[in-house]
């Protein structure tokens, strides 16, 4: 059966519409292919890095913790980069941060990278991850904790200021600027430290997997370069934040490619202006007697 040209022309009119609107279909299933393989790089971990940096003085943190647990619970992260730089700070902070790590760390790999400074108890906190990165110059260790206090009775006797304290018990609110430090409460007082400086060189030894007569030397509060702790085996290497990446892609199967993103944690400014408030009633103190209880830092007299 032979055909009209003008049936000839239409036939291949629309043999052209129909092979267009197959490269249209074609292009649409690629298209929502992407998308899925996006989607589920995300439920597999597989969408970003995230960052969240620790800096300054290291206290207690609510929103903090719900940072960190907020990273543990995206599935669209794929590891996690803590960034250090902080002389220290409260046990208590040291202790969130460790564990808020430590949560994390147990649906996805971590790395510690060390900047200026990560001592004490910013030293305590990088124990959480699963490798730690230090610069050949961050200084790090100063394993320690310390609890301070002044005996102003003196001054105040001088000035002809005499305090009178009522309390329940003789060790009551001791240490206590306002009364003479007793040897008793001297005794209890170093309980408690010591105590707390047991917990730091356990930490230390279980994280770092070494025996606790050969941290002990490295515990009695020095310091050590970057390029020192590494030889003592307190971190497990020298560099950057390209060094984390290349860990994460050799060790942890993260890839390079992946984007980073900052994590954002509370409000800025909100422990300062009620750290301000708070300090308004120590005046007549030195500074460093602003940070309440037992504290793991170094040199804090320039807080």
């Amino acid at each position: 059966m032979s055909l009209e040209p003008d049936q000839i022309i239409d036939r291949r009119r629309l043999k052209r519409r129909l092979g267009i609107w197959r490269i249209v279909a074609v292009l649409a299933v690629a298209a929502v292919v992407v998308v899925a393989v996006g989607r589920f790089d995300g439920l597999f971990g597989r969408n970003h890095v995230a960052r969240l940096s620790i800096d300054n003085l290291i206290v207690d943190d609510a929103d903090r913790d719900d940072a960190f647990a907020a990273v543990a619970d995206d599935s669209s992260v794929g590891a996690l980069i803590v960034r250090i730089d902080s002389r220290g700070g409260t046990m208590v902070g040291a202790e969130g941060i460790y564990r808020g790590i430590r949560a994390v760390a147990e649906k996805k790999p971590v790395v510690v990278v060390m900047g200026e400074m990560a001592t004490s108890a910013g030293y305590y906190a990088a124990l959480g991850a699963d490798h730690v990165i230090a610069r050949p110059s961050t200084l790090t260790g100063s394993i320690g904790v310390i609890l301070q206090t002044a005996d102003v009775t003196g001054l105040l006797d001088k000035l002809g200021i005499k305090p009178e304290i009522i309390k329940s018990r003789p060790l009551k609110a001791q240490p206590n600027p306002l009364e003479p430090f007793t040897p008793e409460a001297r005794e209890a007082t170093r309980a408690v430290v010591l105590d707390l400086y047991e917990m730091f060189v356990d930490r230390v030894a279980e994280r770092r997997r070494m025996p606790r007569d050969l941290v002990m030397p490295l515990a009695d509060g020095r310091v050590f370069s970057g390029r020192q702790a590494r030889g003592h085996g307190l971190v497990d290497a020298l560099g950057d934040e390209r060094e984390a990446r290349d860990w994460l892609e050799k060790d942890r199967g993260i890839s390079k490619a992946l984007p980073v993103k900052d994590v954002t944690i509370g409000e800025d400014g909100r422990f300062w202006s009620g750290f301000a408030g708070s300090a308004l009633g120590k005046v007549l103190f030195s500074e460093r007697l602003r940070l309440d209880g037992v504290v793991s830092v170094w040199h804090p007299e320039l807080w």
